[in-house]
């Protein structure tokens, strides 16, 4: 165990800063193991602040070799290094200039923050606090400055020498070294500040804003990978245009820049004027991307240039207030997706991911508010909470507010908090302000944790044609917060009569036309009753439509009503949603009550109908055709065996597979077709659409399905139909499964992404022998345990996606999992504070289970120097 806790910091204690930094000038003379950075600061005290003679500079792994206040050397007994800080004392009181030279060994930076050597280049990562790995400062967002940036470094090693900003000059210098100015105008926090020096190639290209600004596009990657990055630039293009169309922001630099880094752990960061990426979110062309890659870089491009505005013009004011720039800039990215694609699967993907994934970290002893009160370490709070929950929490503002109420909202922001730095508070409150209303009461989705729960109760009078709805909220409780108070939760709502039309909606008291056949009902109190008229015969319900609040909902409901809705619903969220219950009851069913095939039955039979469907929208047919996963299934237990419950939902797969074998087979051959780099939607759905088709089908692990799987294995061009292929045989008893996985192998091994497919295929195959095959490609030459990415494709797929596995009754996945982030720590603690979160939800299993992963979490939380990272999740997750 550690010997010392570390410190937590809670939102309360919050103060300002005593000094201010209105300008840094950096000097940094590139060394891989030997940087030395000259920090020039123009500071000053913040007005109103205490007057105190003591300055506190953020700093970690440094070594300080000289300080210098107002040009003069300062003697030891001025100042104090500690392993955190820099203490420089008896400040004066007027505005001053200190000047810091550090050294940092970059070669040594596992950890991949600060500064730090990726694939023999220079990069850095700086959000949340990388920059105090850097030199000297005060590391926090409310201190912003205007940056001066000079680089040094040898020409031949390191030809491309990039930071914020715009080029201000450039030169040689002696003995083969040369230098490079940046300088951006915009004042910034630090954990914006960026530099990237290497051997890199560029993509150019040019946008000239609505105004008229010519504005220089440059994507930067290896030389073997430029020829993937255009499709990030024309995704660039793209995200430009729309955020002048919809939010009416332009760029506001001469050069906007992206450079692709293998070696990364998050999936972008949105440094001013420099973008870093993760390879995967910039690098695609059709034979080594997925249609779900190109969708996922267009989104992260997207997601990353309109933080310019929602996150760096005007950002934090301190790290609880995270999701007032991740939050909003994901509901950004997420519009952008759905105006590009098809909004109805762009909505159902996002839905999807938070029903599964964030309502499990609600429920769990991470659980923690969209603006968190506290935290050990602020990097464990990169969550779907704050972003996804946060996104919902944008959306539902619209919702109530309508399209222009949020426009007027979004751009009193804009106007009023340029080059600030601000809170969640500060948003909400231009939204008040923009459309003079009270949201005191919806403030607090901001505050308390946890997924709320709607029930709704019906009652249909035929005397008086008359529905009455009763709606009931509550929020479970959550670590810290037991109890809690309701929110404001726009519930949107349809009614179908019996033969699927949409019905107008009209409350009680009403008059004049009729209203529209989906209303925005505002739930406010903890019971509330609707009464709707104008309804002689019973209507079926369709609530929560485009998911109106992220809540779970409780509506009694029998099969054939779900079976009802899934075949007429006009709202293509409730749906899907309709199917996924109906599908789940089924999978129960066969879990519970075996002797039970009713729901089974209905579900085959509506499946059988829309398999005959003629769609517009190809993907949206596929997503109808899918399976819920079993992590959604999961939350409807109260105690889950993982494997019982995958070999239910199996038996429900292979059924749906025999029982309509022909469908499937006339879907995959009617949409199989051979488009290599056709990216549009039409393309992507029927691929979408063909390959839901061979995943059934794969399932029967027949002579005829072997024999179609490798077929489209061997003559596809599209990396989308190969990896689908190479699926269907890995995770079935195909004769040539050994001889196409090492074929995969062998044409991409000099492709670290596909590669990265490569080892997510095997980690996440259903087949037994899980483990076994992780601990082979851990040995394998290919993958190294220092790459975030590799972490994730096989440690993070294999303990994340793959219950049957992981979940082996013998607990051994559990002590694998636990072994990894012991190794982690010491190398890369985000990751493996990452990867420790498969185990945090142990208290959902069934009692053996439980105890397995229980223990693997406290061999974790015994190991010697575990990082405030991983220590953090552990002892919440076992203190929970």
């Amino acid at each position: 165990m550690r010997d010392a806790s570390p410190r937590t910091v809670y939102l309360k204690d919050y103060t300002p800063p005593d000094f201010l930094v209105d300008r840094i000038d950096l000097l940094i003379e590139l060394d891989e193991q030997a940087t030395r950075i000259t920090a020039t600061l123009a500071m000053r005290r913040r007005p109103g602040a205490r007057r105190a003679a003591v300055l506190s500079l953020d700093g970690e792994q440094l070594r300080l070799v000289s300080l210098k206040l107002d040009g003069l050397l300062l003697e030891q007994s001025r100042y104090a290094v500690h392993a955190d800080a820099l203490i420089v004392r008896e400040i004066p009181g007027q505005p001053f200039v200190l000047e810091t030279v550090t050294i940092i060994d970059p070669s040594a930076n596992t950890a991949l923050e600060g500064l730090y050597l990726s694939g023999g280049m220079f990069c850095t990562q700086c959000e949340a606090q990388g920059f105090r790995r850097i030199t000297y400062f005060p590391d926090r967002p409310d201190v912003m400055a205007v940056y001066t940036t000079t680089l040094v470094a040898d020409k031949a090693r390191y030809p491309v020498l990039l930071s914020n900003g715009n080029l201000d000059g450039s030169g040689d210098l002696l003995n083969g070294r040369h230098w490079a100015r940046w300088i951006d105008p915009y004042p910034k926090p630090s954990y914006l500040f960026a530099l990237v020096a290497g051997q890199l190639e560029c993509l150019e290209d040019h946008y000239t804003t609505r105004s008229g600004r010519a504005v220089t596009l440059r994507i930067f990657a290896e030389a073997h990978d430029i020829d993937k990055c255009g499709h990030a630039m024309a995704s660039l293009r793209n995200a430009m245009r729309w955020d002048e169309d919809n939010f009416g922001r332009e760029y506001d630099l001469d050069l906007y820049m992206i450079v692709a880094v293998s070696h990364f752990n998050m999936g972008a960061m949105e440094n001013k004027g420099l973008n870093i990426f993760n390879t995967r979110y910039v690098l695609a062309r059709p034979d080594t991307a997925t249609d779900a890659d190109y969708e996922h870089i267009e989104s992260v491009i997207g997601h990353e240039y309109f933080h310019n505005w929602t996150g760096n013009r005007i950002t934090c004011r301190d790290w609880f207030q995270l999701s007032l720039k991740e939050g909003l800039t994901v509901f950004r990215d997420q519009e952008f997706s759905a105006d590009r694609h098809s909004r109805a699967v762009k909505r159902i993907d996002d839905v999807n991911m938070l029903r599964t994934r964030q309502f499990a970290e609600d429920a769990g002893p991470l659980a923690h508010p969209v603006r968190p009160e506290s935290y050990i370490e602020i990097n464990n709070f990169y969550t779907l909470t704050v972003y996804e929950k946060g996104a919902e929490l944008i959306r539902m503002l619209r919702t109530l507010l309508g399209a222009d109420g949020f426009r007027s909202g979004s751009d009193l922001y804009f106007t009023r908090h340029d080059g600030q730095a601000v809170t969640c508070e500060d948003f909400v409150r231009c939204m008040e302000d923009a459309n003079g209303v009270d949201l005191a009461q919806f403030r607090r989705w901001y505050s308390q944790a946890g997924t709320p729960e709607l029930t709704l109760e019906s009652h249909h009078d035929p005397a008086s044609a008359s529905l009455e709805l009763m709606v009931r909220q509550r929020c479970p409780a959550t670590p810290g917060q037991p109890d809690k108070l309701p929110l404001h939760i726009p519930l949107a709502l349809g009614l179908l009569d019996a033969d699927g039309f949409e019905l107008p909606l009209q409350l009680d008291g009403e008059s004049g036309p009729s209203p529209a056949t989906t209303r925005v009902l505002a739930i406010r109190k903890p019971e509330q009753r609707f009464r709707f008229v104008n309804l002689p015969a019973k209507p079926a319900i369709s609530a929560l439509r485009g998911f109106s609040a992220p809540v779970r909902l409780t509506l009694a409901r029998t099969p054939d009503e779900l079976a009802f809705l899934f075949a007429r619903d006009s709202d293509a969220c409730t749906r899907w949603d309709a199917g996924q219950q109906l599908a789940t009851q089924a999978i129960l069913e066969t879990l519970q009550r075996p002797e039970d095939a009713r729901c089974a039955d209905l579900l085959v039979a509506t499946f059988r109908a829309l398999t005959r469907e003629t769609s517009q929208d190809l993907s949206y047919q596929a997503l109808l055709l899918t399976l819920p996963g079993e992590d959604y299934v999961s939350g409807c237990l109260d105690s889950v065996d993982p494997v019982a419950l995958h070999q239910a939902r199996q038996d429900i797969r292979r059924r749906l597979a025999s029982e309509l074998t022909e469908a499937w087979r006339t879907l995959y051959h009617d949409h199989h077709r051979d488009e290599y780099n056709q990216f549009d939607a039409p393309a992507i759905g029927r691929r979408r659409l063909k390959n839901t088709a061979l995943d059934y089908l794969a399932s029967l692990d027949d002579a005829d399905a072997h024999e179609l799987a490798l077929r489209q294995f061997e003559t596809c061009r599209t990396m989308t139909d190969r990896i689908a292929a190479l699926a269907a045989i890995v995770n079935s008893h195909h004769p040539h499964q050994t001889a196409a996985l090492e074929a995969f192998y062998r044409q991409w091994r000099d492709e670290d992404l596909v590669v990265g497919k490569w080892f997510t295929l095997q980690a996440t195959s259903r087949l037994p022998g899980g483990l076994a095959r992780v601990q082979a490609l851990m040995r394998h030459p290919a993958f190294d345990i220092r790459m975030p990415n590799h972490v994730r494709s096989l440690i993070g797929a294999f303990s994340q996606s793959n219950p049957v596995n992981f979940h082996a009754g013998d607990g051994a996945g559990y002590r694998f999992l636990a072994d990894r982030v012991g190794e982690l720590n010491g190398i890369n603690p985000q990751i493996a504070a990452r990867m420790l979160t498969a185990l945090t939800t142990w208290r959902r299993y069934e009692p053996h289970r439980q105890a397995l992963m229980r223990a693997a979490l406290e061999q974790v939380a015994e190991t010697a120097g575990l990082s405030p990272d991983v220590y953090e999740v552990a002892t919440k997750a076992l203190a929970a």
